[in-house]
């Protein structure tokens, strides 16, 4: 026999069931009481548990109604379960992901043709499931993009119940208004493509402008990683008298200010450029006072660096002591390594939105990871339960 505690606890017993141990912040879902389910060993389908045989029983030893029953009162064919699936963009973050949940991805099958074509098949069944797909358009974004939508295709397909884009990273999101004439907007393009594709709902980490949210159709739960980063920074030995936080351009000026705000209530001060062409800009001067001070600097992604890199000379020109560089995503397109690496910052705090390959690691580089955060959004999402007091 194996015993389920639904609000924390084990899983364990006979059944050939690994032991695990659920994280603190692990629910039951809102509509469950806290009761104990009873598991036969017989009831296991491809090691996973049979939904036909859960028996409840309360806590004070009173028999209730069967496990499905409590749950809704439809009946068994309403049940729906949690089902995590990776592409191939970022499967460690996926696996970490998982990890939290205390769930298992689920088997997926994806390939590619002699002629770069894309395959995917779902290996178990999804129906009537609420499926979170766990893919960022990081580079290559095309490949990337297209592999997320064969794969909410496939759910679709497989009659999942909803369908949950889980975005760590969301690519095009830079192409979100006309600046010139003849441009094209691609973040509303992207955002209509999975849409029709099929998902009912885009979980997506750091943005590059809130307005991206807009061009969705469907519901969009935004998860910022400065939390991540402010726990680790809260960790290090600054004087919140020493601490300014900078923006690298006046666009980020936002963002700058609302983790200032949580860091201590540190000063702001802004770094005024002119970006001559895409991926080349050109620092002009500096808005604020960094002398004899440690800068944190915060953007929402580095690319080629050359934005991060031009305002940190520019900061230790104008006296900071120290230059930290604080990032949600790290495309790293070259020569971001080279500028990075060149002894400009104290350190280099990203997240592992976008994984980093061997070779583009350097000795001041820290990567951080929003599994945890990501995961628990993901419990909430499923739990209809509020996403945005995660951040207060």
């Amino acid at each position: 026999m194996a015993v389920f505690t639904a609000r924390g606890g084990y899983l364990a017993g006979n059944c050939g069931v690994k032991l695990y141990k659920c994280p603190s912040k692990l629910r039951a879902p809102a509509f469950v009481k806290p009761v104990r389910f009873i598991i036969s060993n017989s009831a296991f389908l491809n090691g996973r548990p049979s939904a036909s045989a859960f028996q409840a029983q309360d806590l004070k030893g009173q028999r209730t109604s069967t496990f499905l029953q409590e749950l809704t009162p439809q009946g068994p064919q309403h049940y729906s379960r949690p089902c995590i699936f990776s592409g191939t963009a970022n499967l460690p973050l996926a696996q970490e992901i998982a990890c939290y949940m205390g769930l298992e991805l689920g088997k997926i099958k994806i390939k590619r043709f002699a002629d770069g074509e894309i395959y995917v098949q779902l290996q178990e069944s999804v129906r009537g499931c609420d499926v979170f797909l766990v893919q960022p358009t990081c580079p290559p974004a095309n490949e990337n993009l297209m592999e997320l939508l064969i794969m909410v295709d496939a759910c679709r397909r497989a009659s999942a119940r909803n369908i949950t884009a889980v975005i760590p990273y969301f690519g095009y999101a830079r192409a979100d208004r006309k600046t010139q004439g003849r441009e094209s907007i691609a973040a509303k393009l992207v955002a209509n493509l999975i849409t029709e594709a099929g998902a009912n709902r885009v979980l997506a980490c750091d943005l590059h402008s809130g307005q991206s949210m807009g061009y969705f159709d469907i519901p969009v739960d935004h998860v910022y990683g400065q939390p991540v980063i402010l726990d680790y920074l809260a960790s290090k030995i600054i004087s919140s008298k020493d601490l300014v936080v900078v923006s690298p351009d006046v666009g980020g000026v936002a963002r700058a200010r609302a983790f200032a705000k949580k860091l201590s209530d540190a000063p702001l001060a802004i770094v005024d450029k002119r970006r001559q062409s895409h991926n080349v800009s050109e620092v002009m001067n500096l808005i604020g006072d960094v002398k004899g001070k440690v800068a944190v600097m915060v953007d929402d992604m580095i690319d080629t660096a050359g934005t991060i890199t031009n305002g940190a000379a520019l900061l230790h020109q104008e006296g900071a002591r120290e230059v930290y560089a604080c990032s949600t995503h790290a495309v790293f397109s070259p020569p971001a390594i080279k500028l990075l690496s060149g002894g400009l910052f104290q350190e280099v705090i990203i997240t592992n939105t976008i994984p980093v390959k061997d070779e583009n690691y350097f000795p001041q580089l820290t990567i951080l990871s929003v599994a945890n955060l990501l995961g628990e959004t993901i419990w909430r999402v499923y739990d209809d339960g509020s996403v945005s007091s995660i951040f207060h």
